[in-house]
């Protein structure tokens, strides 16, 4: 008999499923999209209930698609956004959102309603402010119940628990309120290596309550560790038998990276590129990085310290260059024709132009900060900005802009590396997934700016690996969540840096630092008349 293990990804615009065996074969994929509400400019919110339901529907429809009978699914591991979410006493959903409806309970990742409380919170001496790379980010968790206590204190008393999406999901699945190390630690400013909440950050913030109870959870186990069996419920509603072992769940970054990294995790920079792109290392010594995330102690890796890196818009940023454009409407004339995406075709597109100029580029730089920078600056208020436009609307000019796009997020990963080895890491090579890494063009452009091997593992759901890697662990298959990484991760094809790119990307990226800092003294000047 095969025991296979169940990973859950929960993303921005979607749920999706996979089926494994403890080999890291991958049987039937599914995927359901998720409503997201946009109530007003930055803010973004969803339905806890509409992510459940897309668990359920995803789950039934690859155990139909796999036709392995239930009772030999072993396991289940989930990943999620690091989203908030809200319930009242009952756990039933609990609104966030200015309308008031209950439905819209979760505060999305990309939600930046909160500047203004994490710039607070970054004012003050806090000690936990050190483990996240000197400033909390609006993306975290509480900045955001701050915000909420701040602006809709008649919500906020009415929530008696909140979790991280993936804590979310682990409890309707168990009906337990423990939560992960990495959620904790990475989100919420849990000191994993002390075992420990910071009662004096909580009380100076105003938020003291939230220790008290099961308000944001006071059992917290490390990514793995089983937290229970399915509830009947939960059981009956994804079609699974109750003996299904529930591990501790990870943010979906993190479950990407545990699918990657595979057995050299200290010189191996974990990429995750899809909307946002998260860049995750891991080191035995403590090594505190300016404006990168953590470092947090087992948050990704039993034994490890974690390094956290990210840009806030990677793939949002590139479909926003596409669709910001007067050519746009030209361009889905010729993905119909051609029955392609607007990646083939702007790739092929610049194949074609390359063909006349090797660097498209050269005279176009584009400062890909369209909502912040996350790391290594940690400053949400930067903006984007373009130098190069031309009275020129035609494909070609967008194919150029969609290439200076992808150019921007791999200065950024570059900008992100050289600062973690500044500071005690020694990253060699990267090993990228989502969906830059079905890109080939953005591929290419990650080697030839980082200088160092781009190596994509064979499976190309990594997050979904990831979460199935929780399970596996969990009900005792593999020992250790090590082990599991190695047994379960495939071969790797590995995209090495061109020839002669070297000078021309050093004073591109030269360039791409510099107009960051243009858009700071255009500030104090600003502020100086």
């Amino acid at each position: 008999m095969t025991d296979y293990a169940i990973g859950v990804d929960v993303g921005t615009g979607s749920v999706r499923a996979a089926l494994f065996d403890m080999a890291g074969t991958r049987f039937a994929l599914a995927d359901a999209p998720i409503r997201l509400n946009r109530p007003r400019p930055l803010y973004a919110e969803q339905s806890s209930a509409d992510i459940w339901a897309g668990v359920c529907a995803t789950v039934r429809s690859i155990m139909r698609q796999s036709g392995v009978h239930p009772s030999d699914v072993r396991a289940i591991g989930f990943d999620a956004t690091c989203s908030l979410v809200a319930l009242d006493d009952h756990g039933a959903p609990t609104s966030v959102s200015p309308g008031d409806e209950d439905q819209w309970n979760v505060v999305v990742w990309m939600d930046h309603r909160a500047i203004d409380e994490a710039l607070a919170i970054n004012q003050g001496n806090h000690e936990v402010l050190k483990y996240v790379g000197g400033a909390i980010s609006p993306e975290m968790e509480i900045p955001k119940i701050l915000w909420l206590k701040n602006h809709r204190p008649d919500q906020y008393q009415r929530v008696a628990h909140f979790f991280d999406l993936a804590d979310f999901l682990t409890f309707r699945a168990t009906g337990s309120m423990t939560r992960s190390s990495c959620t904790t630690s990475c989100k919420w400013t849990y000191l994993n290596h002390e075992k420990r909440w910071s009662p004096s950050f909580f009380d100076s913030l105003g938020l003291f309550e939230l220790l008290q109870g099961e308000r944001i959870g006071s059992q917290i186990k490390d990514p793995g560790e089983a937290i229970g069996t399915l509830s009947v419920q939960a059981a009956a509603e994804l079609g699974l038998p109750q003996s299904v072992v529930v591990g501790a769940g990870l943010i979906d970054a993190h479950a990407g990276g545990l699918g990657v990294l595979g057995d050299a995790p200290e010189e191996t920079l974990a990429v995750i590129a899809g909307t946002s792109a998260c860049h995750m290392a891991s080191n035995r010594s403590l090594n505190f990085v300016p404006g990168i995330w953590g470092p947090y102690y087992g948050a990704m890796i039993p034994g490890y310290w974690l390094a956290e890196g990210g840009q806030s818009a990677a793939g949002a940023l590139v479909d926003f260059v596409i669709r910001d454009s007067a050519a746009y409407p030209r361009l889905q004339d010729e993905m119909r024709r051609q029955d392609v995406s607007a990646y083939t075709c702007l790739n092929e597109l610049i194949a074609q132009i390359e063909t006349l100029v090797r660097f498209p580029t050269a005279d176009f730089h584009l400062l890909g900060y369209y909502l912040g920078n996350r790391s290594p600056l940690a400053d949400p208020t930067l903006t984007g900005s373009i130098c190069g436009l031309k009275l020129d609307d035609s494909l070609e000019s967008l194919a150029i802009r969609y290439l200076a796009a992808l150019q921007s997020v791999a200065y950024g990963t570059r900008h992100i590396i050289e600062t973690m080895n500044s500071h005690g890491f020694a990253i060699r090579r990267v090993r990228l997934c989502g969906g830059g890494a079905k890109n080939p063009l953005w591929v290419r452009e990650f080697a030839d700016i980082t200088g160092m091997p781009i190596e994509i593992i064979s499976e190309s759901e990594a997050m979904l690996l990831g979460s199935a890697m929780l399970g596996a662990t969990a009900c005792g298959h593999f020992k250790s969540l090590p082990l599991a990484m190695i047994g379960m991760s495939g071969d790797a094809s590995v995209t090495i840096p061109r020839e002669n790119t070297a000078t021309f990307h050093d004073s591109k990226y030269a360039i791409f630092r510099e107009m960051a800092n243009d858009q700071i003294k255009y500030r104090t000047l600003r502020q100086a008349s």
